[in-house]
């Protein structure tokens, strides 16, 4: 038997009045994911182990059933992965967001959904303004990126900027929680403050401004780590060969240390305007040579962080239409059984715009 796991990120959310009292996924017309349930089983998956924050990475690593405590090392060396940085010993990779703010307020933790053409060029910008032996920025997909600093101290808190949204920026900068890290925390501010002044003037933000879009006026480091000790799926759960398909740097990062597959799809963004088709078609493809695929889709996580709920709707949607039917109609006709998994890996509730560990479905 074949397995393949679709995952709608953040597609979880709380009923909501305007829904009716229904939350985004009882409201959805979702008639393949409703086949499913009639043939198979439903229940609750703990996907969040207490005492670690409901991010993507937690989740996900959680799922495909990685052992937290032992593996996790934030987000930001996952991504590295993804990107071919491969993060050496004293070196400390941060996630990288290009943010907008507003005033003294955090606007958006994405830069208005900042295209990678457009960031490509503002970190390249910022690499050759800002770094140095010790300091390099990476890029990656959109507003998301990576920062290694070397010689750096992980023992820092850092706020994610999707936790902040319309909050002052200053109070939530990084703070060391050991004095050893607080030499570490000055620099990653003092990155913060001067890659604003660099930024405010340049001219792709001039362009955005003019185009009534947000620019990307700060950079956001946070989710400190080092090079994680993961074993493989083959090594971990004698899965024979695996594949996954994702646009986001964080999911093809877990999949680089677990030894899958990691399948490219042209014209996937990561956003609500993704390749569904490609995708779907990608992870029929990749069943038949495959063992397992893990196929994630974006777009209902980056609905919930920006409050729209007829946009998440909207991405559930998309997802059972043209996601889920047509693989679950093209493995069906296949002579040898393929097990179908749909689930999301936390929810993100429009009204809060950030993950929770929680859910009512």
């Amino acid at each position: 038997m074949k397995h393949i796991i679709i995952l709608g990120d953040g597609m979880a959310d709380e009923p909501i009045a305007e829904l009716g009292g229904l939350t985004p996924l009882q409201y959805a017309p979702t008639p393949a994911m409703d086949r499913l349930a009639q043939l198979g089983a439903s229940g609750r998956l703990h996907t969040v182990p207490d005492g670690f924050h409901p991010g993507s990475e937690v989740a996900n690593l959680s799922i495909l059933g990685y052992d937290l405590p032992t593996v996790y090392e934030g987000r930001g060396v996952l991504e590295a992965a993804s990107m071919g940085v491969d993060l050496r010993p004293g070196e400390l990779g941060l996630r990288c967001n290009l943010i907008c703010i507003d005033g003294d307020r955090i606007k958006n933790h994405s830069a208005g959904h900042i295209s990678s053409e457009e960031s490509d060029v503002l970190i390249r910008y910022l690499n050759e303004q800002l770094g140095s032996d010790d300091v390099t920025f990476h890029h990656g997909v959109s507003y998301r990126h990576l920062l290694v600093l070397r010689g750096g101290d992980r023992r820092l808190d850092c706020t994610p900027p999707h936790d902040i949204p319309l909050h002052p920026f200053r109070p939530a900068l990084v703070k060391a929680r050991v004095p050893e890290a607080e030499a570490t925390a000055d620099r990653l501010n003092d990155l913060i403050l001067r890659s604003q002044q660099l930024l405010a003037d340049h001219p792709i933000n001039v362009k955005r401004r003019a185009e009534g879009k947000d620019p990307a006026n700060s950079i956001w480091p946070w989710s400190p780590g080092v090079r994680p000790a993961m074993k493989t799926l083959r090594e971990l759960y004698g899965i024979g060969s695996s594949a996954v398909i994702s646009a986001v740097d964080l999911i093809r990062g877990i999949g680089v240390y677990a030894g899958m597959d990691v399948i490219n799809v042209e014209g996937a963004t990561g956003l609500y305007d993704t390749n569904y088709e490609g995708k779907a078609a990608a992870a029929i493809e990749a069943l038949r040579t495959h063992d397992f695929v893990y196929l994630h889709i974006e777009a209902s996580d980056e609905a919930g962080h920006e409050g729209d709920v007829e946009l998440k709707v909207r991405t559930i949607e998309y997802l059972d239409r043209r996601i889920v039917d047509p693989v679950f109609r093209a493995v069906s006709q296949w002579d040898e059984p393929v097990a179908i998994a749909v689930l999301p890996d936390h929810p993100t509730p429009c009204a809060i715009r950030t993950q929770t560990t929680t859910w009512t479905s």
